[in-house]
């Protein structure tokens, strides 16, 4: 699971500083798809780089599967996110040169002297590629995929070492909504069958009945979230 507990993050502006993200506290456990919504500059991109160690807080403590993440050191952070964070960005970036199948040995490559390799790795891939429909497209090169696919194989790269928790930004905003809404059942599946704690930042708030859990952040502060219809 993932805690974020009181977390504050401040950047400079002129003379002063600037609340980013202002007392946070929320908790996601494994299986759980966690969303989080607000206006533009809210705070929401923040947390989500504070959740994926990426930035570290002025205050409060970030918890990975019950370890205080707040303190480490930028190598142990490193090292955190190789072997139990998941991130899927808003882009899907992946490598232009590289089939689908290869984009996910790359991570492998990259997660550390714990991850699968040779074989092993290769049918953990395939396996992943499968699981998000891309076993017929995984020598496919990221020019031959449409945004969907490419966010499918986002996706998939992102469990490849197996993490914890899973972070995600946006990941249907360049996508039309029946396509997004796929996308979104995908994560929620993948969540549930992995049992990772996911975090997910959107816009869309007609992805809200997707979700376990729906948090409103305004001002870099959590809010009551607003009714969604379902």
């Amino acid at each position: 699971m993932i805690r974020l507990e009181s977390v504050t993050l401040t950047f400079p502006d002129g003379a002063s500083r600037v609340r980013a993200v202002d007392d946070v506290s929320l908790a996601v456990a494994a299986g759980n798809v966690t969303g989080l919504t607000g206006p533009s500059g809210s705070g929401k991109s923040s947390v989500l780089a504070v959740a994926a160690t990426l930035i570290r807080p002025d205050a409060g403590r970030v918890l990975i599967d019950d370890v205080d993440v707040s303190d480490l050191s930028a190598a142990e952070r490193t090292t955190v996110r190789r072997e139990r964070i998941g991130i899927v960005f808003q882009q899907a970036n992946l490598l232009p040169s590289l089939t689908a199948r290869e984009q996910l040995l790359v991570m492998g490559h990259l997660g550390g002297a714990s991850t699968l390799r040779g074989a092993a790795a290769e049918r953990r891939a395939d396996e992943l590629l499968a699981s998000v429909g891309m076993a017929e497209h995984r020598e496919k090169r990221p020019h031959q995929l449409s945004g969907g696919q490419r966010q499918r194989v986002n996706i998939a790269r992102a469990l490849m070492n197996e993490p914890s928790v899973l972070v995600v930004d946006e990941p249907t905003s360049a996508l039309d909504q029946e396509r997004g809404a796929q996308i979104m059942r995908l994560l929620v599946d993948l969540t549930a069958e992995r049992a990772t704690a996911t975090l997910l930042v959107t816009h869309d708030l007609s992805l809200a009945p997707h979700l376990h859990d729906l948090l409103w952040l305004r001002d870099g502060r959590l809010q009551p979230a607003p009714a969604v219809a379902a």
